[in-house]
């Protein structure tokens, strides 16, 4: 990808992006109220004088972390997620050698996910025909050119802590990787029939100094070299030059004292150089010897090719300071920004961000970020990052948590906002040790619960983490909305869920109710399979054993089924108001030709007939009840009795033939 060639102007207007309510231009009394994530604003009719005047119709919403709709940014949010989790892995007792590279490897994972969405938004951004849209993603590309080049800034200082030698070839990096317009000019030179006459051509060589690509830099020179013949002394000795300049290897043999010996060397004889005016005949060559002399006039004579006081820096740090030391970083920043901005005008949050970041004040960087930026997810995975690299210990919040854990509490809170990214934020939570629970409680209780699938989901994380408040009351409003839709079984499963005894009770009764009405049951396969939930309530319990005695009777388990019916009403497990029913039940039992119910079961059964007759006879009962209900009333009575009656004799009989 290839940054814009004022990519300071687009980084800064990134990072002012806000939202725009017209009222509040033309001096309007606001009203608002707080949403979750957002804020609904509105005009209200107070004036000033107390009198009320006309108000405007609209209700703007201010939405708090509006990249979460990107399409675009939510892979940014879901690949980061992926990165969070792996880095809070990292074991705390491994030593801190061991885990350094393991930091900067983490590191450079955030920032190939920025810059992956960074291409995506700008490839959408050129293809788009929607002109608002594409500014929009314009600005979303500037303020992730913005992120990407702080956090890159903050891995080579603070991350992987570069000594001195080092450091200057991790900033070398940085520059290139984030003023690559140069690339683009040099493939135009070079494309051109003659690159050596283009007009960029002196641009790129200089860009290419500038930069420390001293080996491109040579392999453009040659083509001018070849031109022209007659000057070919002088380009030899430039070659030289750039071909002998030192640079620091970490990996080899080499000191630092050795390397500063040998490059001090090469500065005094660019030196010489000039003093014998050697390049006086060729202009071109005698600017890139005052470069590499790290002459401060020349190099602030090429602004528009430096873009930025941060390249300025890093190509005064090459040709006057290689050996910088990390210590030493904030005073050249200073004073390279002091020169190179217009004094007149404030810095922009961007160089005060890096600002900070070359002075090491690593809170600084992040109170402006907070501050600049658009979203919390810079702050909370670079905090994090920083946290676990021991560099945050010092610092906490007046308010009783911790900087790591307030910036990832807001970020997560932000995500449960949307209605799919909420799942990512529940791993943020969990890895806040001391609040994270209390705000996963609160958010996960306003979780539109849509539908059936999402309420599971929010009801295995809860359980998953013994949330039984949040459990029930999910499993309650899952259930009331089943019971709502009449579907019975989904209600009874949820109530259960619930451990509600009180609304198991209340759904067994519509499951009663039903059977009366219809003669069976709806949701066999529920309520056969309740097992020890069953005992839940007594209601639950009575329509668990009643089913149980309809697959026996069905299974031709006659002795069993007539057992099981008598016991519901003696131990009175069945509600008095289904009595008549399980009576009724008893019918069929009681006519088989085969003796089921013995005598003593027969005695009981009358008794329990008799006891629901002189309640049945009593005023208040039937004052609701029609004469024809009463009528089938009676008329069963009668059945069950002269049924009683026949099975008690045939029983005896059959016990009295059995003694004998």
């Amino acid at each position: 990808m290839h940054d814009d060639p004022d990519e300071t102007h687009h980084f800064q207007k990134g990072l002012r992006a806000c939202s725009n309510i017209p009222a509040l231009r033309r001096g309007k009394h606001m009203g608002f109220a707080w949403g979750q994530g957002n804020i609904f604003v509105y005009e209200t009719l107070f004036k000033a004088t107390g009198a009320t005047g006309s108000g405007s119709p609209f209700i703007h919403e201010v939405r708090k972390d509006e990249d979460i709709y990107s399409p675009i940014l939510r892979k940014l949010f879901n690949e980061s997620h992926h990165i969070f989790v792996g880095l809070q892995t990292i074991r705390e007792d491994l030593p801190s050698k061991n885990k350094k590279p393991q930091f900067v490897s983490i590191s450079k994972n955030y920032r190939s996910v920025i810059r992956a969405c960074m291409e995506e938004l700008q490839q959408v951004a050129v293809s788009t025909k929607n002109a608002e849209m594409s500014v929009q993603y314009g600005n979303q590309v500037s303020i992730l050119l913005a992120i990407e080049l702080i956090w890159n800034l903050c891995e080579v200082l603070f991350i992987d802590a570069a000594p001195a030698g080092s450091l200057l070839l991790h900033l070398l990096d940085w520059v290139r990787l984030h003023k690559a317009d140069v690339d683009e000019k040099a493939r135009d030179v070079l494309q051109s029939d003659s690159p050596a006459e283009h007009r960029d051509y002196w641009d790129v060589v200089v860009s290419y100094v500038l930069q420390g690509r001293l080996d491109e830099a040579r392999q453009m020179l040659g083509k001018k070299a070849t031109l022209t013949p007659a000057a070919n002394n002088i380009y030899k000795m430039m070659d030289n030059l750039l071909s002998k300049m030192p640079f620091y290897n970490p990996g080899g043999t080499q000191t630092l004292t050795e390397f500063d010996v040998k490059w001090r060397h090469w500065h005094e004889e660019v030196d010489r150089c000039l003093q014998d005016n050697s390049f006086a005949s060729n202009q071109h060559l005698e600017v890139i010897c005052k470069i590499l002399l790290g002459d401060e006039d020349t190099l602030l004579e090429h602004k528009d090719l430096l873009g930025t006081w941060y390249h300025f820096l890093v190509s005064r740090l090459l040709f006057c300071h290689p050996t910088v030391k990390p210590t030493e970083l904030h005073y050249y920043a200073q004073s390279c920004m002091t020169m190179f901005l217009d004094s007149r005008s404030a810095p922009e949050p961007l160089d005060s961000i890096l600002l900070a970041a070359f002075e090491f004040d690593i809170h600084q960087v992040i109170k402006d970020c907070s501050i600049a930026l658009n979203n919390w997810w810079f702050v909370a995975h670079l905090t994090d990052l920083l946290d676990h690299c021991k560099l945050l210990q010092s610092h906490n919040l007046h308010f009783g948590s911790n900087l790591r854990e307030f910036l990832l509490l807001e970020y997560a809170s932000g995500l449960f906002t949307h209605h799919s990214l909420w799942q990512l934020a529940v791993d943020y939570f969990d890895h806040c040790l001391e609040f994270g629970r209390v705000y996963l409680e609160l958010q996960i209780e306003r979780v539109p619960l849509d539908t059936e699938r999402k309420a599971l989901k929010v009801l295995r994380i809860c359980e998953q983490r013994q949330m039984s408040e949040q459990v029930r009351s999910i499993c309650k409003i899952m259930a009331m909305r089943a019971l709502r839709n009449n579907r019975l079984g989904s209600a009874l499963s949820w109530s259960i869920r619930a451990k509600d005894a009180a609304f198991a009770t209340l759904i067994s009764e519509r499951f009663l109710q039903d059977y009366c009405a219809k003669g069976t049951f709806s949701d066999l396969d529920l309520i056969d399979n309740l097992g020890p939930a069953m005992l839940l309530s007594d209601r639950l319990t009575f329509l668990g054993k009643y089913r149980e005695f309809h697959k026996l009777y069905g299974e031709k388990r006659f002795k069993e089924a007539a057992k099981l019916l008598l016991s519901l009403m003696t131990a009175k497990i069945a509600p008095r108001s289904f009595w008549m029913t399980l009576l009724t039940d008893a019918l069929p039992l009681l006519e088989q030709k085969e003796v089921i119910f013995s005598a003593d079961q027969t005695y009981e059964l009358m008794f329990c007939l008799e006891e629901l007759t002189s309640s049945l006879n009593t005023p208040s009962s039937d004052s609701d009840k029609s004469m024809q209900e009463e009528d089938v009333e009676l008329t069963k009575v009668e059945l069950l009795r002269l049924a009683l009656s026949r099975n008690l004799a045939m029983a005896i009989v059959k016990e009295g033939t059995v003694e004998t």
